[in-house]
Parts: C-alpha cells; sequence; structure tokens
C-alpha cells in the first residue's frame, strides 16, 4: 500500500483492498447466505470516502467539479456505480476504499498532533503506528501538552462528521489552572456571549470538580478553534497548568492507560455514525 497526500492536506490513499465478490461454490448456493450482485459495485461518492479523502456530501461537490475520473473519464453524474475493477482517480490519483479503521488512543504529553515533523519532535503517529497496516489520520487536533482522547481513522465521513461544529460532538476536558477559580469567572465563562480575541465562545458546561480544589474544573465544549481551551481562561488571568481531554463523541478513557490504544468496538462505531 502505498499513500500520498495532496497540497491540500487531503489523503490520496492507494490499496489492493477493493471489493469482495461472492464466494464461487460447486454446490447450489443458498439464497440466504448469497451475497447480493449489487455488492460487486458501489456508488462514487461512497467509493471516494471509504477511501479516505471527505465525506460522502462533500464527494458529491467534488464529482459536480469535475476532480473525479473513471477509467480515463469524468464523472459528473450523482449516484454513478463503480465496479471492483474499475480505475478511480482523484483530481489525477488513484484511490481504492480501504477496510475502515477507528483507533482511539490516550495521548501523553509531548506528542504533536501531525503526520511528521520538520523538526524532529516527537509525533502522535509514532504511537499508533503498529495499530493497523491501513493508513489513518488524526481527528482534529490536541496540542502538545494536551493529554487525553484522541481518534484516528482513515474514514473520511466520520472525520467530517466529528470535526464539523454543527454537530455539536461533546468533547469534556479536566483543567488544572494555576490558581482557583473565581465564582464569578467561572459564571463569566458559562454566559451567552462570552467572548475569546473578540469571537463568541459557546461553553456547554462548566463545573468545579467534586472534592477538588477549585483549580480542578470541567468544561465541555464543541467548539473546533485552535487551542481555545487554555485561551478561555487566559483571557480572564489564569494559565492552564494541566489540560486532559477525557470524553470525545461520547468516548472515554475507561481502561486506556496513557500513551496506550485500542481499536473501537462495534457498538462504538455504530454510536459514530449515528451522530447528527
Amino acid at each position: 500500500m502505498s499513500t500520498k497526500k495532496s497540497s491540500g492536506g487531503r489523503p490520496k490513499t492507494t490499496s489492493r483492498k477493493a471489493f469482495s465478490n461472492p464466494k464461487q461454490k460447486d454446490k447450489k448456493p443458498n439464497p440466504k447466505k448469497s451475497k447480493p450482485q449489487h455488492e460487486e459495485s458501489m456508488r462514487l461518492n461512497k467509493y471516494i470516502a471509504h477511501a479516505g479523502i471527505c465525506s460522502r456530501r462533500e464527494a458529491d461537490v467534488f464529482i459536480k467539479a469535475g476532480s473525479v475520473s473513471v477509467n480515463g473519464k469524468v464523472i459528473t453524474e450523482m449516484g454513478y456505480q463503480v465496479k471492483k475493477d474499475d480505475d478511480v482517480r482523484f483530481e489525477g490519483q488513484p484511490i481504492n476504499p480501504e477496510t475502515l479503521r477507528y483507533v482511539l488512543l490516550n495521548k501523553p504529553k509531548n506528542y504533536i498532533t501531525t503526520m511528521d515533523d520538520e523538526l524532529g519532535r516527537k509525533t502522535v503517529m509514532e504511537l499508533v503506528r503498529n495499530a493497523t497496516k491501513e493508513r489513518i489520520y488524526p481527528v482534529g487536533r490536541l496540542d502538545r501538552n494536551t493529554t487525553g482522547l484522541l481518534l484516528f481513522t482513515n474514514d473520511g465521513e466520520i472525520a467530517t462528521k466529528l470535526t464539523h461544529p454543527k454537530h455539536k460532538v461533546r468533547k469534556l476536558y479536566h483543567v488544572s489552572l494555576d490558581k482557583n477559580l473565581k465564582m464569578n469567572d467561572l459564571h463569566s465563562i458559562s454566559e451567552v456571549g462570552f467572548k475569546v480575541e473578540g469571537k463568541p465562545v459557546f461553553v456547554d458546561a462548566i463545573s468545579y470538580i467534586e472534592n477538588q480544589p477549585k483549580s480542578e474544573v470541567g468544561i465541555e465544549i464543541h467548539s473546533g478553534r485552535n487551542r481555545i481551551v487554555r485561551k478561555i481562561f487566559e483571557s480572564l488571568g489564569y494559565q492552564v497548568t494541566k489540560l486532559d481531554r477525557v470524553i470525545f463523541a461520547g468516548l472515554t478513557k475507561k481502561d486506556l492507560p496513557r500513551g496506550r490504544w485500542r481499536h473501537l468496538t462495534d457498538q462504538e462505531i455504530n454510536n459514530l455514525k449515528m451522530l447528527k
């Protein structure tokens, strides 16, 4: 398998994996076990999403724009069916759908969320190197000093859903501050109209952590702005000494030690797909 990445950051993935044909048997097939023939083809937008390029909805836009070709012919038809032996190209690069993978990491400090780093710093990809033979990508970012849950996948549709603010994906952080958070500052953060750097920030919930000093705070937010949790407290004169993401899209750190990863269960994957 080989992987290329476009200048726009979209992965171009090639793989020998494609479609699985129904197995041929000498005896008469059992109609209850036989796969329907339509599984030998796939809608073009689904094919692109399964290749990890983008979501199906975004794929439709690229198809209309003439960015996709099949067997050398540009396809702009919605609902076009791709067969297993077709040569499908996205912006000139060959693509193929892979087995979709979902890996959850409990990120430690001092790792940056990027595929590689020209300065030689440690990246999160080193931690999930052996998780799967398919090439997976981090969903969103955690800065170098932030710990906690980080999801990796090659499912472009799920990745888009989890990072778009309109889906209001739940992200809960445990914040440790350099001093106790004043009650009036806690209320200010929770109020509608609270702004950071002149832009409104919508905090879903904030509270002191039970049986902990007032410098320990839990904050739930769905904004994807860079370093937004740190900026919220810095705007009020506090320094974040520790920041840990403890819940992401319903996924938790239960039984997942720092620096370790695991594959999502079928139920967890289904829950992600049901997010609206």
